[in-house]
């Protein structure tokens, strides 16, 4: 089953999933058409067919909910190292270049290090994401920038580049003149 913005569904989400796909247990046990369980419930036509076939399969117990598709292969203790160690900066873990930055594959291979568990690259920013850290780009400036020399050219070069826009402005005429009427 997928579901929009490539993410899954809580677990409180799933529960409500669960009790619905058991609301139409019992309207397929009245006797009730695929429409109308579909209308009542507020799904798709076909989600109510694949239910329907499911618990002519496996009755009520092929509903039930089979829980979390990934269980977090990090505990809550090795989480919290794990960030320790990602404050520390990729420098004190050995990558050294030029960037000096996180990037997913260097997390996966800390992971790895740390507690020799294996993620994929899309596992780690899910990991990562679901622990409220985002993505964030360097701000990239040149060695040879001078802020003075950038306002200096702001002031005085980029005006005379660009000069002011023209605004519409009502003129002196007016289009109503006295005693026209």
């Amino acid at each position: 089953m997928r579901y929009a913005q490539g993410g899954g569904l809580t677990p409180v989400e799933q529960r409500k999933r669960e009790e619905l796909r058991l609301e139409a247990v019992k309207r397929f046990e009245a006797g009730a058409g695929t429409g109308q369980i579909a209308a009542e419930l507020r799904v798709t036509d076909r989600s109510v067919r694949r239910w329907r076939s499911a618990w002519r399969r496996g009755r009520t117990a092929a509903l039930a909910s089979a829980g979390p598709m990934a269980v977090e292969k990090l505990s809550p203790a090795q989480w919290q190292r794990l960030e320790v160690e990602l404050k520390r900066g990729p420098l004190a873990h050995g990558f050294d270049d030029e960037q000096q930055g996180w990037t997913l594959k260097r997390v996966k291979l800390l992971i790895g290090r740390l507690f020799h568990v294996g993620y994929a690259v899309q596992g780690v920013w899910r990991l990562l994401k679901r622990h409220g850290w985002s993505c964030q780009v360097p701000l990239r400036r040149s060695l040879e920038r001078s802020e003075e020399v950038i306002e200096v050219w702001k002031a005085k070069v980029w005006p005379q580049v660009k000069p002011p826009p023209h605004t519409w402005a009502p003129t002196s005429a007016s289009r109503t003149r006295p005693g026209s009427r």
